[in-house]
This record gives structure tokens, sequence and C-alpha cells, in this order.
């Protein structure tokens, strides 16, 4: 009887035993897989309550109030002032020249001397002139006697009228040749055509001098122009008489009032821009023609303004703007004060001052020194030590 085939008997032979599973194996896979929950667990609540502590402290901590220095918008009257950039020139100014060719015989001036209109400057050589000149008066003489022996034989009706009219006409050539000398004469001696400062001396007796070669230059300082230009928006303001301060770089701190006195009736095509030209009384004689000058233009006040110190505004590419002091109610019922970033329309700025067209009213109380430090929405106080004097502006170079 085959056993492999007999009923209700296994196939498998008798020698195989029953496979075991590997419990140890998974028992270890249970045990590192509930380690690694456990990691990830901790992990994910360690970074949920770092993150919960971080906020809470930044919630709770507040920075000290921040030490500052303010000051109070206040309403006033700016000047309204009108600036532009020019140079002086002289009222009289000439370079003096010779009419006429000559050597230069005798030189009558100073170089830097003060002179008087008509004074005596450089004498050129007129020994041929004058030599004319004797010779043209000699018969002027001869021309007169001759005339009044014409005219007196004439009244007797001895003469005829002719030789009278010969004799005038004589008479009148000698006349007309002293004058010609004479005018010649003069060009020979170069004067001085009006009161001024004599400059830098150009040339030496024994030269000779060809006409409108420059001598000397004369200068007359005690009126000077200030020529500057202004633009077609800003010219609508300006009319003849109203007061211009110059300020010149010689002499800083110090500013010399002057008027208007002519305002080009053209505007400039390429440049839009209006000539201006105001008087400037130079009794000291310290201006200088040629000099650089900063013009400032007098107008009619305008309404009053608010203003606050030019240190409490930011100029920034994304507006101006002012730190406004405002008082919040603390939970503990204290009061504090709090710096809020406010942007305002700020306009001209004048002596340390500037103007706020909008954005602040009279009475708001803005920081003044300490801007740095801050962020709109931090606590402030007020700082006891005085408020820094305005640098003085920067020389010009």
């Amino acid at each position: 009887m085959n056993i492999v085939t007999e009923h209700k008997i296994s196939g498998k032979p008798i020698t195989d035993k029953p496979h075991k599973r590997p419990v140890r194996m998974v028992r270890w896979l249970i045990i590192v897989g509930t380690l690694l929950a456990l990691l990830v667990g901790g992990l994910v609540w360690f970074n949920y309550f770092r993150g919960k502590m971080i906020a809470q402290f930044f919630a709770t901590m507040k920075p000290p109030p921040t030490s500052v220095n303010i000051a109070t918008a206040t309403t006033e009257t700016i000047p309204n002032l009108l600036t532009a950039v020019g140079d002086l020139a002289a009222v009289h100014q000439v370079n003096v020249t010779s009419d006429v060719n000559g050597r230069i015989t005798d030189i009558q001036f100073t170089a830097g001397a003060s002179v008087k209109a008509g004074t005596p400057l450089v004498q050129l050589f007129d020994g041929p002139e004058q030599g004319d000149l004797a010779n043209f008066k000699a018969q002027q003489r001869v021309a007169q006697l001759s005339l009044d022996r014409a005219k007196q034989l004439a009244e007797r009706q001895v003469g005829p009228q002719a030789t009278v009219d010969n004799a005038q006409a004589v008479f009148d050539q000698a006349s007309a040749g002293i004058a010609k000398t004479e005018a010649i004469i003069s060009q020979k001696l170069v004067r001085a055509p009006f009161d001024g400062e004599l400059g830098v001396r150009r040339v030496e007796v024994g030269q000779y001098l060809t006409a409108g070669t420059q001598i000397v230059s004369l200068t007359d300082l005690s009126m000077l122009y200030a020529n500057f230009t202004v633009t077609e928006k800003d010219s609508g303001q300006l009319k003849v008489g109203q007061i211009v301060r110059i300020a010149v770089d010689a002499y800083p701190g110090r500013t010399f009032e002057g008027k208007i006195t002519t305002i080009e009736p053209q505007i400039a095509a390429d440049t839009r821009n209006i000539r201006v030209q105001a008087t400037i009384q130079n009794p000291d004689k310290i201006l200088k023609p040629g000099m650089f000058a900063t013009t400032t233009v007098v107008l009619p006040d305008k309404p009053p303004v608010v203003t606050v110190p030019e240190t409490a505004v930011d100029y920034t590419l994304y507006g101006d703007s002012v730190y406004l002091l405002s008082e919040k109610k603390e939970e503990d019922g204290k009061t504090s004060l709090i710096a809020t970033r406010t942007f305002v329309q700020t306009g001209k700025r004048l002596e340390g001052r500037a103007e706020v067209l909008k954005g602040l009213k009279e009475g708001d109380r803005v920081v003044a020194v300490g801007q740095l430090k801050l962020q709109s929405g931090a606590p402030v106080t007020i700082s006891n030590d005085p408020v820094p004097a305005i640098p003085a502006k920067p020389p010009r170079y």
C-alpha cells in the first residue's frame, strides 16, 4: 500500500517539521517603530513649543522707551524769497586805449590809483601837430588882418565885396586848421573818461602805441550790477524795484542790498530762463566785478504756514515724514508717549526750519532729534538734554 495515496494522509513526508514565525524580528520592528514615532513626535512638539514660547516672549517683551528731543509745530510767516545765482559786473568799466598811433613820451598815472574824469594818463609824441597848430595860428592872424582891411575898404566903397569874401574864406580855413590840429593834439593826450579805479599798467615809455591797444583798465566801483537768471515759472513774481540781497564767497555771513532795475523782456528759447539785473551800491568798494554771487529776491509775504525744525523731517525716496507724538493709555492706567511715523508735504526751508504744507497742525509735537533709533509705534521719553544747535552752512569752494 502506498502511504502517500492513502486517504486522510498528507502528501508531505512525515519527516518534515512545521515552520516557526520569527517572533524576535517582529518584536524588534515594533520597538524600532515605537522609538521612531516617539522621536518624530518629540521633534514636532519641541518645534511647536519653541515657536509658542518665542511668540509669547516677543509679545510680552516691551523695549525700553527711547529718549528723544521734541519740538512743537508752530504757525509763522516765512519770508518769501527767490534764490538764484549770478555774477557781478561794473556799471562803468572800460579798457583805456588811444584813438591814434604814436610813441609814448610820458605816463602820468600810477597803477591802481583812483582818478577823476579827465585826468591825463598817457602823452603821445605830438611835435608835428604842435608845429601845424602854430602854422595855422599864424595864418589865422594874417587872415584876420586882411579881413579887417578889406572890410574897411569896402565900407569906404574903395574895395570890392569880393575881396572881403576871399579874406573871410582864408580866415575860416585857418580857423578850421587850428580846430583840426587841436583835436589831433587832444587825441595824443589820453585822459580818463570817468571817475574810477585804474588797473595794471600795460604800456611803457617809448613804446609805439597803435590805435586800440589797451593802456590800462578803468573801473567805477561805486555801483555794480548783479546779473542773474530765474526760471520762466518764477518770472511772474518779479517786478522792477524789488529788494535783492547779495552774498559773495569773499565775505561770508555778510549781505549787500540792492534793487531790481532791469528785467529782460524776452525769455531765452534754449533755457527758458529770463535775465534779471539789479543795481547794488558799493560805497566801501569791496565788491569786485566778476565775483560769483548768490542773489535772493525778497518777494511779498505769503500767508502763515506750519513750521517745524528742519531736523524733525526725514527726507527719503518714499516721501517726507516726521514722527508725531501721541499719548497711549496702558493697561495699568498709566499714560505713555508713542512716536508714529506720519508722512507730510514740505515746502521751503529757511534758517533751520521747514514748511509743512500738509500732515501737521499747529501744536502737534514731533521728534526733533533721535529719529534714527525709532520705529513707528515705539514708546519714547522726552530727553532733558538741550537740542543741538543748527550747524553753520559749509563754505562754497
